[in-house]
């Protein structure tokens, strides 16, 4: 029954990565914890300019969920991600790279993911960390 589903309708669907890994609990988990380390975090704090991180944390989840298959409700609300543009008023450089993937290394090792999942979440957020870097130092 290659390429068809168990009662023979027609061909199966294939999971998208945010299906496969829990969908929208899975991601909001992850950044709830990633923003618990942020805000206290003396030199990634100060980037947020909101007393409350809330703002901040969904437009995270909201991009990671539709970046992995999941709904586009970013885009819809926010336009296409531009994250580089949207990150150039911050002072990115390799202390806060480094202090962003500690804290996203700190979340994503408490959601329990297979680790064939983690390994690829944690490839595409090194990728991303390394790519907003805008400073010297």
């Amino acid at each position: 029954m290659d390429g068809v589903n168990e009662i023979g309708r027609g061909p199966l669907q294939e999971q998208t990565f945010y299906e496969q890994v829990g969908g929208e609990e899975t991601f909001r988990r992850l950044v709830h914890r990633f923003y618990e380390e942020v805000a206290k975090d003396p030199l990634l704090r100060p980037m947020y300019p909101e007393e409350d991180l809330g703002p901040a944390e969904e437009r995270l989840v909201l991009f990671l969920m539709q970046y992995w298959g999941g709904p586009r409700t970013y885009s819809e609300q926010r336009g296409h991600p531009r994250l580089r543009m949207r990150h150039v008023p911050f002072t990115v450089d390799r202390a806060a790279h480094d202090a962003w993937l500690r804290h996203m290394r700190t979340a994503l090792d408490e959601l329990g993911l297979s680790e064939e999942h983690e390994a690829t979440l944690w490839k595409y957020l090194t990728y991303a960390a390394a790519t907003m870097i805008n400073s010297p130092g």
